[in-house]
Protein backbone atom coordinates (compact mmCIF):
# COMPACT_ATOMS: atom_id res chain seq x y z
CA UNK A 1 0.00 0.00 0.00
CA UNK A 2 1.06 3.60 -0.75
CA UNK A 3 2.63 5.80 1.87
CA UNK A 4 -0.31 8.68 3.27
CA UNK A 5 1.28 11.58 5.03
CA UNK A 6 -0.20 13.66 7.67
CA UNK A 7 1.91 17.15 8.21
CA UNK A 8 2.00 18.35 11.93
CA UNK A 9 1.68 21.77 12.87
CA UNK A 10 5.76 22.18 12.16
CA UNK A 11 5.76 20.81 9.12
CA UNK A 12 2.41 21.82 7.51
CA UNK A 13 2.71 24.15 4.53
CA UNK A 14 -0.28 25.03 2.36
CA UNK A 15 2.00 24.97 -0.53
CA UNK A 16 3.70 21.85 -0.20
CA UNK A 17 0.60 20.27 0.68
CA UNK A 18 -0.76 21.90 -2.55
CA UNK A 19 2.23 20.58 -4.63
CA UNK A 20 1.95 17.01 -3.00
CA UNK A 21 -1.41 16.31 -4.21
CA UNK A 22 -0.32 17.48 -7.41
CA UNK A 23 1.88 14.76 -7.95
CA UNK A 24 -0.58 12.36 -6.29
CA UNK A 25 0.34 12.35 -2.93
CA UNK A 26 -2.13 11.32 -0.20
CA UNK A 27 -1.78 13.95 2.67
CA UNK A 28 -3.04 15.80 5.39
CA UNK A 29 -2.25 18.46 7.89
CA UNK A 30 -2.78 19.13 11.60
CA UNK A 31 -5.27 21.69 10.72
CA UNK A 32 -7.06 19.99 8.17
CA UNK A 33 -8.26 17.17 10.66
CA UNK A 34 -8.81 19.65 13.76
CA UNK A 35 -5.81 18.27 15.21
CA UNK A 36 -4.45 21.99 15.58
CA UNK A 37 -2.81 22.97 19.14
CA UNK A 38 -2.81 19.49 20.03
CA UNK A 39 0.73 17.46 21.77
CA UNK A 40 3.00 15.61 19.42
CA UNK A 41 1.85 12.16 21.69
CA UNK A 42 -1.66 13.40 20.39
CA UNK A 43 -0.44 13.76 16.59
CA UNK A 44 1.44 10.62 16.63
CA UNK A 45 -1.67 8.69 17.74
CA UNK A 46 -4.09 10.47 15.15
CA UNK A 47 -1.47 9.77 12.55
CA UNK A 48 -1.39 6.43 13.59
CA UNK A 49 -5.10 5.30 13.95
CA UNK A 50 -5.58 7.25 10.52
CA UNK A 51 -2.30 4.66 9.06
CA UNK A 52 -0.71 7.65 8.06
CA UNK A 53 3.32 8.67 7.96
CA UNK A 54 3.80 11.53 10.48
CA UNK A 55 6.13 14.26 9.07
CA UNK A 56 7.47 16.87 11.40
CA UNK A 57 10.31 19.10 12.08
CA UNK A 58 10.14 18.29 15.80
CA UNK A 59 12.67 15.46 15.63
CA UNK A 60 13.47 15.33 19.68
CA UNK A 61 9.50 14.67 21.02
CA UNK A 62 9.11 12.76 17.97
CA UNK A 63 12.41 10.48 18.61
CA UNK A 64 11.60 10.41 22.21
CA UNK A 65 8.12 8.80 21.39
CA UNK A 66 9.54 6.59 18.90
CA UNK A 67 11.62 5.10 21.28
CA UNK A 68 8.85 5.12 23.91
CA UNK A 69 6.41 3.16 21.47
CA UNK A 70 9.02 0.49 20.46
CA UNK A 71 10.37 -0.25 24.42
CA UNK A 72 6.56 -0.53 25.27
CA UNK A 73 5.66 -2.84 21.92
CA UNK A 74 3.42 -0.26 20.21
CA UNK A 75 2.78 0.18 16.55
CA UNK A 76 3.15 3.79 14.48
CA UNK A 77 2.63 3.84 11.21
CA UNK A 78 6.37 5.59 10.44
CA UNK A 79 7.70 9.10 11.06
CA UNK A 80 9.83 11.15 9.01
CA UNK A 81 11.87 13.84 10.17
CA UNK A 82 13.12 17.11 8.24
CA UNK A 83 14.85 19.98 9.49
CA UNK A 84 12.92 22.93 9.65
CA UNK A 85 14.72 25.53 7.32
CA UNK A 86 17.11 23.22 5.82
CA UNK A 87 15.20 22.37 3.07
CA UNK A 88 13.05 24.66 0.48
CA UNK A 89 9.74 24.00 -0.11
CA UNK A 90 10.69 21.72 -3.31
CA UNK A 91 13.92 19.99 -1.81
CA UNK A 92 10.97 18.86 1.17
CA UNK A 93 8.73 17.84 -1.70
CA UNK A 94 11.24 16.09 -3.88
CA UNK A 95 12.52 13.79 -0.84
CA UNK A 96 8.78 13.18 0.35
CA UNK A 97 7.96 11.98 -2.94
CA UNK A 98 11.33 10.06 -3.10
CA UNK A 99 10.56 8.03 0.12
CA UNK A 100 6.59 7.53 -1.28
CA UNK A 101 7.93 5.96 -4.84
CA UNK A 102 10.14 3.77 -2.66
CA UNK A 103 8.97 2.37 0.59
CA UNK A 104 5.41 0.98 1.15
CA UNK A 105 3.11 1.78 4.13
CA UNK A 106 3.77 -1.58 5.21
CA UNK A 107 7.82 -0.64 5.81
CA UNK A 108 7.15 2.46 7.33
CA UNK A 109 5.46 1.15 10.13
CA UNK A 110 7.21 1.59 13.12
CA UNK A 111 10.09 3.11 11.02
CA UNK A 112 11.39 6.05 11.99
CA UNK A 113 13.05 7.98 8.85
CA UNK A 114 14.88 11.65 8.18
CA UNK A 115 14.57 13.46 5.61
CA UNK A 116 18.35 14.11 5.04
CA UNK A 117 18.96 10.37 4.12
CA UNK A 118 17.12 10.95 0.77
CA UNK A 119 18.69 13.47 -1.35
CA UNK A 120 19.14 12.32 -5.21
Amino acid sequence: MKIRLYLDEDAMDGDLVQELRLRGADVTTANLEGMANCADDEHLEYATAQGRVLYSFNVSDYLRLHGEYMREGKNHAGIIMGQQQRYSLGEQMRRLLRIIAVKSAEEMQNHFEFLSAWDE
